[in-house]
């Protein structure tokens, strides 16, 4: 038979519960399940610490109809200026090779994307009828590019001058064009390859 005084203080205990703040407030926070981290807030920015450029990304994205390895690997435009440009490229199922790091395909798009930003953006602004493609290339892989991969170039005013002289001359223009892929997450601002590209150039007639 139970104990009166024992089943009094279990029904008091269970009325401080119902009636406490947390209680009251809906209760206490589910806990996360185990082995689980909490995934990234809304709007995180990507691993460069700098939001994607919406337009430029968005223009990277129709040139990938032509280009449809673009549309698959869905870069990001960080950066384009007269200095230069910045594309991300995520290290996923889409970017990753066998051993966990990113695809030498991937790399060399993204590499590719970042050497010509400057001059896809001086065609649709200054230069509609310039051609551009990548003569030769020159890739140094540093060490494994195992996160989210930034492809910078600083060149960016020596593409514009280049294509100036294409447009006035009318003759072909090849320049190189210096771009390294750093992984910021993981390694900061040290390079994990480096390409050297040979971006041509010429105006139709």
């Amino acid at each position: 038979m139970a104990d009166p005084r024992t089943a009094s203080t279990r029904r008091r205990s269970r009325a401080r519960a119902e009636t406490s703040p947390k209680r009251r407030a809906g209760g206490a926070r589910p806990r996360p399940a185990a082995g689980k981290r909490p995934g990234p807030a809304a709007g995180a920015r990507p691993a460069s610490g700098r939001r994607a450029l919406l337009k430029e990304t968005a223009l990277v994205r129709l040139l990938g109809l032509k280009i449809p390895v673009l549309l698959f690997l869905a870069p990001q435009v960080l950066e384009v200026d007269e200095e230069g440009a910045a594309i991300l490229v995520k290290l996923g199922y889409r970017s990753r090779n066998h051993v966990g790091s990113m695809y030498f395909g991937a790399l060399a798009a993204g590499a590719d994307l970042a050497g010509g930003m400057n001059a896809f953006a001086l065609i649709q602004r200054r230069f509609p009828r310039m051609v551009i493609l990548f003569k030769d290339a020159r890739m140094e892989f540093l060490k494994r590019a195992d996160g989210d991969v930034v492809f910078r170039t600083r060149d960016g005013r020596k593409v514009a001058a280049a294509m100036e002289e294409a447009a006035r001359t009318g003759e072909r223009v090849t320049i190189p064009v210096e771009v390294v892929a750093t992984v910021p997450d993981r390694y900061g601002d040290e390079p994990v390859a480096r390409f050297t590209l040979g971006l041509s150039m010429k105006q139709k007639a």
